[in-house]
């Protein structure tokens, strides 16, 4: 829903506020029902909300009320049930409206399959009490997982570990009630694990100041002598990485993939309502209205193919990483690498389509389209940062790479 299209009417339904809010009824309630109704509220403020940045409080309660924070949650465990896919039709659906917000959703959930992909304690034995406890309590999560930045230290204790330094980027971790977080052993390990965001310690800061994405409280967090429990590691440091554990990277990447992809149909639909709405015709185009003109017709058509092509790829690589989840552990590396590259696809042209739509659309809409009011620069300002997370030519050099070689991807973080 385009603010546009919102200046001139009432206000959507209210959604019931709380932790208490009347539960979801099903799958295909959420999606058809309670996921637009959320996107249009999320979409009636996203303007004035993007000038203003900081914490979206009362924004990232509606997403709680929703109950779409059990979405990817088993229903046998109290959750929706739905797949990977259902995930990336939310987040892509969130992001036309309101892409820092749709981050905030999707990384909540990317913690989540955490749970369920990694192999230590807290998810071989408690995971399943995490997941029942999110979706009874509606709790939301918070990333503090940052694998490039390395600053968080772990040393060995009785029965666990103590945290000390700081991770940045830590996207929904204010505001949140668990957090994921990575940090370096005292012997050089990886560790990743689970800690309650108000546990003591804990500082949430509010330091996020892009010119994009405001409201992703992707701050940084500081950990100050933070006790963590072995029993609470996600991935015990020395444990080697499963394909199916590594999988987690690859949904991340897909996340963004869809991000991108809602933020290109945003900006779409916004610049075309405008075109019909508000665009005067250029005088030499000797049309009546903008809509008319040849010019602006081949240009529209131009940036369509660039969202269809970014839309068909992104579906399939989808596709192929939900085949994947399904195969489990029997889940082969050479699988694992043919979803990595399908991911890169789908990275690519959804990084350019969002880059290429959000800015183009300003020649297709005219100088009075760039008024404050409209808030059409937030989609690019949005994209260009997102974008920014991991060098898409490192995604060209792997595709690069199989294509010629039949190379597949080295299993990281990103990739």
């Amino acid at each position: 829903m385009s603010n546009i299209q919102l200046q001139s009417r009432s206000a959507p339904h209210a959604l019931p506020l709380g932790r208490h809010a009347p539960p979801v009824v099903s799958l295909v309630h959420a999606l058809d029902e309670v996921l637009p109704a959320l996107a249009e509220r999320l979409a009636f403020t996203a303007v004035e909300r993007d000038r203003q940045g900081g914490h979206a409080a009362e924004q990232r309660e509606l997403i709680r009320a929703s109950g779409l924070l059990a979405l990817t949650i088993p229903v046998e465990l109290g959750g929706l049930g739905g797949s990977v896919n259902d995930l990336y039709r939310a987040v892509r659906e969130l992001a036309r409206a309101d892409s820092a917000l749709a981050h905030v959703f999707a990384f909540h959930h990317l913690q989540l399959f955490g749970v369920r992909l990694y192999t230590g304690p807290a998810a071989a034995l408690h995971g399943a009490s995490h997941l029942r406890d999110t979706a009874e309590q509606r709790l939301f999560w918070g990333n503090a997982l940052n694998p490039a930045d390395t600053r968080l230290g772990a040393r060995r204790v009785e029965g666990g570990w103590r945290l000390n330094g700081v991770k940045g980027f830590c996207s929904g971790a204010l505001g949140s009630d668990r957090l994921t977080v990575s940090a370096l052993a005292d012997d050089g390990g990886l560790l990743i694990g689970i800690v309650p965001t108000r546990r003591e310690g804990v500082g949430v800061e509010q330091d996020w100041d892009a010119f994009g994405q405001r409201q992703t409280d992707s701050g940084s967090v500081r950990f100050e002598d933070v006790w963590i429990a072995d029993e609470e590691l996600l991935q015990q440091p020395g444990v080697g990485a499963t394909p199916r554990s590594t999988l987690r990277s690859q949904i991340a990447q897909l996340i963004m993939s869809n991000l991108y992809l809602g933020i290109a149909e945003g900006a779409f639909e916004e610049a075309r309502r405008y075109t019909l709405e508000h665009s005067r015709a250029w005088f030499a185009s000797e049309v009546a209205r903008a809509a008319d003109d040849p010019y602006i017709q081949q240009r529209y058509g131009d940036l369509w193919l660039h969202v269809r092509a970014a839309q068909a790829v992104t579906d399939v690589a989808g596709a192929r990483l939900e085949a994947a989840l399904e195969r489990g552990d029997a889940l082969s590396a050479q699988e694992r690498g043919e979803v990595a590259v399908a991911g890169a696809e789908a990275k690519v042209l959804a990084h350019r389509a969002s880059i290429e739509v959000s800015s183009q659309l300003f020649e297709l809409t005219g100088a009075r389209s760039s008024a404050a009011r409209f808030g059409l620069d937030r989609f690019w300002r949005n994209a260009r940062v997102h974008t920014l997370h991991d060098p898409v030519d490192y995604k060209l050099r792997d595709l690069g790479r199989f294509r010629l070689e039949g190379r597949i991807p080295d299993p990281t973080s990103y990739s």
